[in-house]
C-alpha cells in the first residue's frame, strides 16, 4: 500500500480570520492560491501571498510581529515579509508546517459576491472547516467551482468560470439551466461544449476563448438552440471550419472566432442580420461568402491574417460598417462601391497587402472617405499620415514598390 505523499498546513490570515489549509508539501505557491480561492472568492491573479518563512517553534508574539504593517505614507501600505511567487515552490520560499501566511486581495478580483469575510454566514464560513478543506483537494477543479458557486449562478444569472484549468464545464452548470444568463469559461483546457448547452435557453452571453475545443467535440445543434445568444467567442480554439447551423444564431451581436484553424466562413453567416462585430483575424480564410453583405448591422469586421486575395462586391451593403481591418492578406484590389456606398467607414487597415495608394484613388468615393477619416479622427486614432497628406494607412505608393 503506497503512503500518501507528506502534507503540511498553512495558516492563511484573510478578512479577520485564519484559514488553515492543508497542502502538499511540495506544492506551489499557484496550487494554494487555487485552494483558496473557493474559500475565499478571491481569484488566484487577485491573491498576493505574504510570508518571510516561519519556524513552527518561533513564539507567536514573534511571528505576528513579521506581518506588522510599515506606513511610509497616509496612503500606502507596506507589508514586512516575502511575496510568494507563483512557480515557487512553498519550500523553497521557507513555508513550512505551521507557516503563517498573510492574504491580500486586490480589488476587485473575486467572484460572486465578493470576499468571504468573518462577517459570512455560516454556511461560507464553515467551508473553512479543516474537513472541508481536505476534501476539495481531492476533488477536480470543476467539480470545486461547480459545488461552490452554483446557488449563486443562479442568483445572479452569471457563471464566471474562466481561468480555472478544467476539462470539462461542471454538471452544475446544466442544472442551473435558463438560470444562466452569461457563461465565461475562457483560458481552461476544455475540450467539449455538449448538446446539454441548448439547456441554456436564457443565455445571451458565452465566452469559451482559449480552450482546446475542435470541430468534432462541439455540438452546433445545441448551440442552434440558444436563441437569446448575443456574444459568442470562440477564439483561441481548434476550429477548422463553421457549420451552416451557425446561421440558426440570429440574436447574434457579437462573433469572434479568431485565432482558430477556419479556412471557410458558411453563405448561412447572411442570416445573422443583427451581426454587429465579426472577429475572424489569424485563420486561413480564403475566401468570403457574398451573402455577407446581408449582415447589414456589421460596424466593425476583423479579417487580418487570412489567405483572402479578394474581398466580394457586396461589401459596399455594408452601410453602417465602420471598421474594416484587412492587415495581412494577399488583397490587390478593393470592391468598387465599397467607398461610395460605406458612408461611416472611416479605419481601414491596409498593411501587409497589395494593396497601393494609387489603386485606392481609382476607386469611387475614394476622395470623400479620405476627408471623412481626416475631419473625424485626425488625432483620436493613430493614422501614418505623412507631411504630404497621402493616405498611409498600410497602402504604399507604386513609385516606392519599384
Amino acid at each position: 500500500m503506497e503512503s500518501s505523499p507528506p502534507t503540511i498546513t498553512v495558516q492563511v490570515k484573510f478578512a479577520g480570520r485564519t484559514i488553515p489549509v492543508e497542502v502538499p508539501a511540495a506544492a506551489t505557491t499557484a496550487e494554494l492560491k487555487r485552494l483558496l480561492q473557493p474559500l475565499t472568492n478571491v481569484l488566484p491573479r487577485g491573491q498576493k501571498l505574504v510570508c518571510k518563512g516561519t519556524d513552527p517553534q518561533t513564539p507567536t508574539t514573534y511571528r505576528e510581529r513579521r506581518f506588522s504593517p510599515v506606513v511610509t505614507s497616509p496612503h500606502s501600505l507596506v507589508l514586512a515579509g516575502k511575496v510568494l511567487q507563483d512557480a515557487a515552490t512553498l519550500s523553497s520560499m521557507q513555508v513550512v508546517d505551521g507557516s503563517k501566511v498573510m492574504l491580500i486581495a486586490s480589488q476587485g478580483l473575486h467572484q460572486g459576491d465578493g470576499p468571504l469575510t468573518k462577517h459570512s454566514s455560516s454556511s461560507a464560513t464553515s467551508v473553512t472547516k479543516t474537513s472541508n478543506i481536505k476534501e476539495y483537494q481531492t476533488q477536480k477543479p470543476e467539480t470545486i467551482a461547480g459545488k461552490i458557486h452554483a446557488a449563486r449562478w443562479k442568483v445572479t444569472g452569471v457563471a464566471a468560470l474562466h481561468d480555472y484549468d478544467l476539462k470539462e464545464l461542471p454538471e452544475e452548470v446544466w442544472y442551473c439551466g435558463p438560470s444562466i444568463r452569461i457563461l465565461d469559461a475562457s483560458n481552461n483546457c476544455i475540450k467539449e461544449i455538449p448538446h446539454k448547452i441548448s439547456a441554456l435557453k436564457s443565455l445571451n452571453k458565452l465566452l469559451l476563448t482559449a480552450n482546446d475545443i475542435d470541430d468534432e467535440n462541439i455540438s452546433w445543434e445545441g448551440l442552434s438552440c440558444l436563441q437569446k445568444l448575443l456574444n459568442l467567442s470562440l477564439s483561441q480554439n481548434r476550429l477548422v471550419s463553421l457549420p451552416s447551423t451557425l446561421g440558426s444564431l440570429t440574436s447574434l451581436r457579437e462573433l469572434r472566432i479568431a485565432n482558430n484553424r477556419l479556412d471557410n466562413v458558411p453563405i448561412e453567416i447572411g442570416s445573422l442580420k443583427h451581426l454587429q462585430i465579426l472577429i475572424a483575424n489569424n485563420n486561413r480564410i480564403t475566401t468570403l461568402p457574398s451573402s455577407i453583405g446581408d449582415c447589414e448591422s456589421l460596424t466593425e469586421v476583423d479579417l487580418s491574417s487570412n489567405l483572402l486575395t479578394e474581398l466580394p462586391e457586396a461589401f459596399g451593403k455594408l452601410y453602417n460598417l465602420k471598421v474594416l481591418h484587412l492587415r495581412n492578406n494577399g488583397l490587390t484590389s478593393l470592391p468598387s462601391t465599397l467607398f461610395k456606398k460605406c458612408m461611416q467607414l472611416i479605419t481601414l487597415d491596409l498593411h501587409g497587402t497589395e494593396i497601393t495608394n494609387d489603386i485606392l484613388r481609382q476607386v469611387e468615393g475614394w476622395e470623400e472617405f479620405d476627408e471623412r477619416r481626416r475631419q473625424k479622427h485626425q488625432k483620436q486614432l493613430d493614422f501614418r499620415v505623412g507631411s504630404s497628406g497621402v493616405f498611409d494607412e498600410g497602402a504604399d505608393d507604386d513609385n516606392r514598390r519599384r
